[in-house]
């Protein structure tokens, strides 16, 4: 079974921002927009495609969870000198 994107905010091919506000509204978008669309597959009945979009919930959920324990788990910044 091939994994479809349900939404663009939650593509994952996407990168994440570097800045920790910027990587919030990012997490943030992904976990709505993956609500609503649950709502959606719960209303229409697709139990295949409800499932895939509940999993990839739980995935986005996760990862916001892991930048709320420790928000400098962001990409590595070049330091200035």
């Amino acid at each position: 079974m091939s994994r479809r994107t349900f939404t663009s905010a939650s593509d994952l091919t996407v990168a994440m921002p570097a800045h920790p506000g910027a990587r919030l509204d990012r997490l943030e978008s992904a976990i709505a927009s993956l609500g609503a669309e649950q709502r959606r597959l719960e209303r229409l009945g697709l139990a295949g495609a409800l499932a895939e979009c509940r999993r990839q919930l739980r995935y986005w959920q996760f990862v916001r969870a892991l930048f709320a324990i420790d928000p400098a788990l962001g990409p590595a910044r070049k330091e200035s000198r």
